[in-house]
């Protein structure tokens, strides 16, 4: 007799989260004749393999039994001392007691959420904004509203606006090589979010993934570092990009009452990153030369920017517009009036290619011919490849 699956009643938050196309999507990279421009992957080829390899070698064979046993919910002090140097080099007074370490900086972002915000609270994002931010907000329960952009972030104007009616809990932004647009705030931009945040009592949460990403231009501050934000600032960081997001670290830097909360969720999660992996990154950091492996890989990013860049005007159809982003990962395009980037996602798919349909990351009203088209995971040759898979997919449409 076979037995009949119990019904399952989903909370509210639960039944009501939007899906990833993004992870969907993700699924089909095991096809090896798949190329795709969805998934926001760093190029496996420079991972520093070997280096990490003997970072794990050294820390099993010199302190084994540190490594594998339980560690404190607040990270290995090594590692948050390494962590803390690094962004005192970058421009950012840190003390390793300032820091959490995370399970990648996705759960710095749900552990914050947990900690700032109950059900029915406000939150405001940049229009359109990272999607996995999304997920996080809804999973809270939070009402999420968006401000409208351009090229240089959110329109302080407009933001104010929002702020002033609606007294969000929040403001989650991505400044620095935005996902999913590629674009960076100025400095002038930075500064008036920061007093905006400073006169209306607004926790900002300045998620920086891709900062060391950088391909051209020069460093822009960070907003924890502007006066009246200092102290209404959570900076969000990862070494998925830079190391390896095989390994899950994050971390998150907060005001001591914040941090303390957060530490408490934690707990409450996975009560602590883990112990291996931490003390593999701390000696990798101390010992290695992260630095030159970085550089290695935003020379290899630049080539790739390229290479999507001059490929474009070829494969999209003519009225279409993208960026040319100065670091990060992804390129942001918008094909013209009538078209339906979700729409014409299957034929792509059909045809060997893939990306990022926009309309997954708005939280407001969507553009549906927007999409994403991530830069970083294969060699120039085979994104002149995929474009032109994809211009014959889009002139197809057309005729």
């Amino acid at each position: 007799m076979t037995a009949v699956a119990a019904p399952v009643s989903l909370a509210t938050r639960a039944s009501r989260l939007r899906t990833s196309p993004v992870r969907d999507l993700l699924a089909l990279t095991a096809d090896p004749e798949l190329i795709s421009f969805a998934g926001g992957l760093p190029a496996a080829e420079l991972f520093d393999a070997e280096g990490l390899r003997r970072a794990y070698d050294r820390v099993l064979a010199e302190h084994p039994r540190a490594a594998l046993q339980y560690s404190t919910s607040e990270g290995d002090p090594n590692l948050r001392t390494a962590l803390a140097a690094r962004l005192e080099r970058r421009g950012l007074a840190t003390d390793p007691e300032d820091l959490v370490v995370t399970s990648g900086s996705q759960q710095a972002l749900a552990l914050l959420t947990a900690a700032l915000l109950d059900p029915g609270d406000v939150v405001v994002v940049e229009e359109p904004t990272y999607l996995a931010a999304l997920q996080a907000f809804d999973l809270a329960g939070a009402r999420v509203l968006a401000v409208p952009t351009d090229e240089d972030g959110v329109l302080p104007d407009r933001l104010d606006e929002i702020v002033a009616r609606h007294r969000p809990r929040l403001l989650y932004l991505v400044p620095t090589f935005q996902n999913p647009t590629g674009h960076t705030m100025p400095a002038s931009r930075r500064q008036a979010v920061a007093d905006i945040a400073a006169r209306r009592g607004l926790w900002i949460i300045e998620d920086d993934p891709y900062g060391e990403l950088r391909l051209d231009g020069e460093p822009q501050p960070w907003i924890a570092t502007l006066p009246g934000a200092a102290d209404r600032t959570v900076l969000l960081g990862s070494l998925s990009k830079t190391m390896a997001p095989g390994m899950r670290l994050g971390w998150l830097r907060a005001p001591a009452e914040l941090r303390r909360a957060c530490v408490i969720a934690k707990q409450a999660t996975d009560l602590h990153t883990s112990t291996v992996d931490q003390a593999a990154a701390a000696w990798y950091l101390a010992a290695a030369d992260p630095d030159a492996r970085i550089a290695l890989m935003c020379a290899a990013y630049r080539e790739r920017r390229d290479a999507l860049l001059a490929a474009l005007p070829a494969a999209l159809p003519a009225g279409s517009r993208w960026n040319r982003p100065e670091g990060g990962m992804f390129v942001w395009a918008r094909l013209p009036a009538g078209s339906d980037a979700t729409a014409l996602l299957p034929a792509a798919l059909a045809r060997g290619v893939a990306y990022v349909p926009g309309a997954a990351f708005f939280a407001g009203v969507a553009d549906p011919r927007t999409l994403r088209l991530s830069f970083t995971t294969h060699a120039p040759g085979r994104v002149r490849e995929g474009l032109g898979r994809l211009g014959d997919v889009l002139r197809g449409a057309r005729g």
